[in-house]
């Protein structure tokens, strides 16, 4: 039986995101349905060239968007949310599925 994660990246430095990115990687790599999304501060990885420019493995010199186009290869899709995306104005990665609304979680009375 597959089982779905949902990584939910909300506001912290982007530059904190390598474990969950990895592990949606493995997840992914395992047969999981796995959706990473993008919320708050987390959103600017979604940007082309912010995502280019952040490093997230110095050893490696392996930035967050290596990261996400090898997560993305895996398996793993990636949505960021509208409103914050809304704020930002620029080109989005290639490998961002689209874009989420966060009233998605919410429940149905």
């Amino acid at each position: 039986m597959h089982k779905k994660l949902l990584i939910i990246l909300a506001n912290s430095d982007p530059e904190e995101f390598s474990v969950p990115l990895f592990r949606a990687m493995v997840a992914a790599a395992m047969l999981h349905q796995v959706e990473v999304v993008f919320i708050g501060r987390s959103a600017v990885l979604a940007v082309t060239d912010h995502a280019e420019n952040v490093i997230l493995n110095v050893q490696d010199q392996c930035t967050a968007y290596d990261v996400i186009r090898l997560a993305c290869r895996a398996g793993v899709v990636f949505k960021a949310c509208s409103p914050t995306l809304e704020m930002w104005r620029r080109e989005l990665l290639a490998e961002i599925d689209k874009r989420w609304a966060p009233l998605t979680l919410s429940r149905k009375p």
